[in-house]
């Protein structure tokens, strides 16, 4: 059963009625809702705030990485383990193609249904899990083989287990590595990039985020806790905050806003795909007509934070 967030109510209210029409088999009623449907549809998400954003991408029927990596590859292949400690099911590794280009893919996964979600820490990777992502990143670098990583993670895992296995040297291992690994990356964020959770595979020479997706250092109820000793003050923490693609856009944060289906990606997969898998081949390709590629990728991360006055 589709989920609703408070604003689609109406939608849900339309959708209600069109199916109603059509087991009445009134067809002259259902195109006239469907008509409605659209309109407001166009109406709803052309003036979307940031916190509705932020609600978008967290969205519980959202598409995960696991979702795409379903939808975008085939011949695939798990990749499991760090070969130090576990296997961290919070990040997952495939090795296989997407069309015809052989690729190696790394998703942060969140799971579905309370036992999945156990499993998967809620898509909060431990040490253990980057370790994996680095590990994968190195084997494909051996092969020539192009990265894609899909980011949907809160934020690394802050337990005490994690941060005695070294929390904070795997995210830094892993943004030294991937800068300087020498085959094409493409990081998208699909969900939710949270500070150094997201950051851990986000470095590459195209980062680029879904249209309602966000990226933050802090999530809006953490800053809101600092900022206001309120964690209810979340709109206004995530207006403040600046989290939303178009506003990460602006400031030269990250590269391109991959467009979603018109209500969302929760409403589409298969079309939110579709535009994941292209943009990928698009920029692989771009990618490698830059012979010096790498020297660009290093003046990308150098240029972060720069101003002039």
């Amino acid at each position: 059963m589709a989920t609703y967030l408070d604003f689609e109510q109406r939608l849900k209210s339309l959708e209600e009625d069109i199916e109603s029409a059509s087991m009445r088999n009134d067809g002259v009623a259902a195109k006239v809702l469907q008509k409605e449907l659209d309109n407001e549809i166009n109406k709803v998400y052309s003036h979307l705030n940031d916190y509705q954003k932020l609600l978008l991408a967290r969205h519980p029927d959202r598409p995960y990485a696991l979702d795409y990596i379903e939808l975008i590859m085939n011949d695939s292949y798990e990749i499991f383990g760090d070969r130090h400690f576990r296997d961290d099911k919070a990040i997952v590794c495939f090795l296989g193609k997407i069309e015809n280009e052989r690729v190696m893919v790394i998703g942060e996964e969140k799971g579905r249904g309370t036992k999945n979600k156990i499993i998967r820490n809620f898509g909060m990777p431990n040490p253990e899990g980057y370790r994996k992502a680095l590990r994968v990143a190195k084997m494909a670098e051996k092969f020539g083989i192009p990265i894609l990583m899909l980011i949907d993670t809160a934020g690394a895992y802050p337990g005490l287990g994690a941060e005695e296995r070294g929390q904070s040297e795997a995210i830094a291992k892993n943004l030294q590595e991937f800068a300087i690994l020498k085959v094409p990356t493409v990081s998208i964020v699909i969900g939710e990039g949270g500070s150094g959770g997201a950051l851990a595979i986000g470095v590459a020479d195209r980062l680029a985020m879904m249209e309602y997706s966000i990226f933050s250092v802090i999530s809006p109820e953490g800053c809101a806790a600092i900022l206001w000793n309120d964690p209810t003050k979340i709109e206004a923490a995530t207006r403040a905050m600046k989290i939303t693609p178009q506003e990460l856009k602006k400031a030269n944060l990250i590269d391109d806003i991959i467009k979603e289906p018109r209500s969302g990606a929760h409403r589409n997969r298969n079309q939110a795909a579709a535009s994941i898998k292209n943009y990928f081949l698009e920029s692989l390709e771009q990618i490698r007509s830059n012979p010096n590629f790498l020297n660009a990728r290093y003046d990308k991360l150098m240029s972060y934070g720069s101003f002039k006055f």
